[in-house]
């Protein structure tokens, strides 16, 4: 099973971070990389690999501060990863 997540992105912040906006359904990513030569993009799959323990791919967005991500896993337990 695969869960697919919507995205927005801001980078060159002092730390990565998750929000989840419940109420937009959306997963908001703060990353300390800048969006050049991919390094934003490679360091949120490494990072939502890392937090969700699951491979994940980004599918749209790779130029765009709004993406979608593919996570192998169950949306039940993603859920229970976000809301935690």
């Amino acid at each position: 099973m695969i869960t697919i997540l919507h995205l927005k992105v801001l980078t060159g912040k002092k730390q990565f971070q998750l929000n989840w906006k419940k109420e937009e359904n959306v997963l908001c990513v703060e990353t300390k990389s800048n969006p050049e030569k991919g390094k934003a993009n490679k360091e949120i799959v490494r990072e939502l690999k890392k937090f969700f323990e699951k491979e994940t791919k980004i599918v749209s967005g790779f130029k765009s501060k709004e993406k979608i991500v593919e996570i192998s896993s169950p949306k039940k337990e993603v859920m229970e990863k976000l809301i935690l």
